[in-house]
């Protein structure tokens, strides 16, 4: 007959490595473009999105992922008739490909957003506004990144 300390430490370590196991196998590597088209599909729809209109200040190369500036601007005058709604911003290869949306309105004075992001490697930023007619506009960014975010070592 074991001692009961014995089985539950066993059982403690089985269980344990167990969950190390899962959250290996559960955790996402990096988005792929597919994804990148369905976070998109997910906020525009069927809706027709064109170039044009959208800024996307971000530094071309990034010696740090772990903290990009990054600034979204859309041409518009933002009175009553005429403002930009949303901006939705999306990477291409981080594990989430939805990295914020941002509301406004026509009192928001000015159509623009600025924070920092983090990036998982070198990888196309996407920047896309919604305006009070309902179209989407959107600009794309290739942003280099030399010491990569978004990863953690598994021990």
């Amino acid at each position: 007959m074991q001692k009961p300390d014995h089985t539950t430490r066993r059982t403690f370590l089985s269980l344990a490595g167990s969950a190390v196991m899962l959250g290996v196998t559960l955790r996402p590597t990096e988005a792929t473009p597919a994804m990148l088209s369905s976070a998109i599909r997910n906020v525009v729809g069927e809706a027709n999105v064109r170039t044009g209109k959208v800024k996307l200040d971000v530094p071309p190369l990034v010696e740090n992922g772990n903290t990009v500036p990054m600034t979204v601007s859309v041409d518009s005058p933002m009175t009553a008739q005429a403002y930009v709604k949303s901006i939705h911003v999306f990477n291409e290869k981080n594990p989430q490909p939805n990295i914020g949306n941002f509301y406004l309105g026509p009192h928001a004075g000015r159509a623009q957003v600025s924070t920092r992001i983090r990036l998982a490697d070198s990888q196309k930023v996407v920047a896309i506004a919604r305006l009070s007619d309902d179209t989407f506009w959107s600009v794309s960014v290739d942003v280099v990144v030399t010491l990569a975010a978004c990863t953690e070592e598994v021990i």
